[in-house]
């Protein structure tokens, strides 16, 4: 009799070995981490020297506007950026450059041979504006500089522009005059 007690006991023991263990608990919701905007890029480094900037992007070309010839610095489509044009009857030419000046400013123009300081002003239309007698040596200094100048006005980003041909025929259109 004590086998026939037994069995049931071992059953029962053996009957509760395959109920299954209660499901782990839920993980805690998880909070929404804030996430912060990735920083700006830092701004390209100033060179130390200002011929080993990169170029702004544009081209010049040259027209007869208004019965001045004039060359143009832009992007296909875009404004101006700069501008040189001739005033054949008073032969003088007019430097102009895209940017904001209150009154009276100073447009710094540097080439390979000359950096000078120009009394400038704001042109009707917008931008900055010197201007130059057609023999002034800056304008040869510009023309002949090593592949580059530079226009400068304070408050405003400098423009590293190429000395292309289209500079050099408003200067000797205004010479001609």
């Amino acid at each position: 009799m004590k086998a026939n007690r037994v069995v049931p006991l071992v059953v029962l023991l053996l009957a509760a070995g395959c109920v299954p263990s209660p499901p782990p608990p839920a993980p805690a919701p998880r909070r929404p981490v804030a996430t912060r905007p990735a920083p700006p890029p830092p701004a390209p480094p100033v060179p130390a020297n200002w011929r080993d900037a990169p170029a702004t992007p544009g081209t010049w070309t040259w027209a007869s506007e208004a019965g001045r010839s004039t060359a143009r610095y832009s992007l296909p489509g875009q404004p101006s950026l700069a501008a040189l044009s001739c005033d054949a009857a008073t032969r003088t030419t007019n430097l102009w450059r895209t940017g904001t000046a209150g009154g009276t400013a100073l447009l710094v123009v540097t080439a390979t041979s000359a950096r000078r300081a120009l009394t400038a002003g704001a042109a009707p239309t917008g931008g900055v504006t010197a201007s130059l007698p057609a023999t002034d040596p800056l304008l040869d200094a510009i023309a002949f500089s090593r592949g580059r100048f530079m226009l400068e006005t304070p408050g405003n980003p400098p423009l590293y522009l190429p000395s292309w041909p289209e500079l050099s025929r408003v200067v000797e259109d205004c010479r001609k005059g």
